[in-house]
């Protein structure tokens, strides 16, 4: 850490470098974390011994509910699944919901918490009753209406037909529980920073609503957001656990899905079969942690008011010493060797 301290990094890294403690400590560890969840996902098909949906390898069938051996390093389920190749395609599946996730809320959440905060008016009414009446849904019932809506399971609904029960499926049924946070975080700020002098004085000069918006009151609300994300990023792993579980999220034959695989080692757990849900459980577990650390670091380094910032002991020299090889003149007609 102290080869970053001395490196010349961006402005926007600054704070990065200046945190000290636990901040650092849960920022870099989140990112560790994280990472190596991306990797996994973006490298799962050198990783992954198998294919998701793979029950068999040379022309001979996985065992059902085999131990951890040679072949099949975290054993296999009741489908003969490989455990291993499902948890780690099940890494790229998370990655691509998550991001999709806050990419549509982030989309959908912010531009309107702009306009409804800064125009105000029956715009910010009408916004804030749309939004209170989808907070008071708990965000699981929520997120399963959603996603019965859009899935195929709906015979009929155009929509079932559009979309189907894939990735852009579950991602769309999270983002209908978190775009409310992002509309009212932004909104909120958005009241507060209007009022600001340079908005004022921006306003004054003539400057076209737009300009304003994007230049002078986005640029001051915006940092609450990446934040927000992360920790959201982490709660939408366990929304879409829970999706899969009570099956209304990815299918098994689109993708691999951890929360699928849970719901299907319940019967393994009484049977003494550990290893079919252990390992999908771990992962959860672990991401989940991961985004969690990263969200309240980064938390901790975009916000001034709670970062902590390292400090120095100050020199201070005894009394009648000398600081640094410098001694205070007596003053003008007053002899150090006799009392005056």
């Amino acid at each position: 850490m102290r080869g970053l301290k001395n490196m010349k990094l961006p402005r926007w890294l600054a704070p990065i470098r200046d945190t000290v403690g636990v901040s650092r400590w849960m920022f870099w560890a989140g990112v560790v974390i994280v990472a190596v969840f991306v990797v996994m996902a973006i490298f799962a098909p050198l990783l992954a011994p198998y294919s998701f949906d793979q029950v068999s390898s040379g022309g001979v069938d996985f065992p059902k509910q085999h131990a951890p051996d040679s072949t099949n390093l975290w054993g296999t389920t009741v489908g003969r699944y490989d455990v291993l190749s499902r948890v780690v395609w099940g890494s790229r599946t998370a990655v691509e919901v998550v991001l999709l996730a806050v990419a549509f809320s982030l989309v959908v959440g912010v531009p309107l918490g702009l306009m409804s905060g800064y125009i105000g008016g029956k715009l910010d009414r009408i916004l804030v009753l749309i939004m209170d009446a989808l907070f008071a849904f708990p965000y699981l019932l929520l997120a399963i209406v959603i996603a019965f809506l859009l899935s195929d399971k709906l015979e009929g609904f155009f929509l079932s037909d559009l979309f189907g029960a894939g990735v852009v499926t579950a991602a769309i049924a999270i983002t209908a529980v978190y775009v409310p946070q992002y509309f009212r975080v932004v909104r909120n700020h958005v009241i507060s920073v209007r009022e600001e002098p340079y908005v004022e004085a921006a306003r004054a000069l003539g400057a076209p609503r737009r300009t304003i918006i994007g230049r002078y009151v986005l640029q001051n609300v915006i940092q609450n957001v990446p934040a927000l994300a992360t920790l959201n990023a982490a709660d939408a792993i366990l929304t879409l656990a829970a999706l899969g579980f009570l099956g209304y999220g990815i299918q098994p034959t689109e993708a691999a899905e951890w929360g699928y695989d849970l719901q299907r080692a319940i019967d393994d757990a009484g049977a003494g079969i550990w290893w079919t849900g252990l390992f999908p459980g771990l992962a959860i577990v672990m991401l989940v942690v991961g985004f969690t650390l990263l969200g309240e670091g980064l938390n901790d380094v975009i916000n001034p008011l709670v970062r902590s910032r390292p400090t120095e002991a100050p020199d201070i020299p005894a009394a009648g010493g000398e600081v640094g090889g410098w001694a205070p003149e007596a003053p003008v007609g007053i002899d150090r060797g006799r009392d005056p």
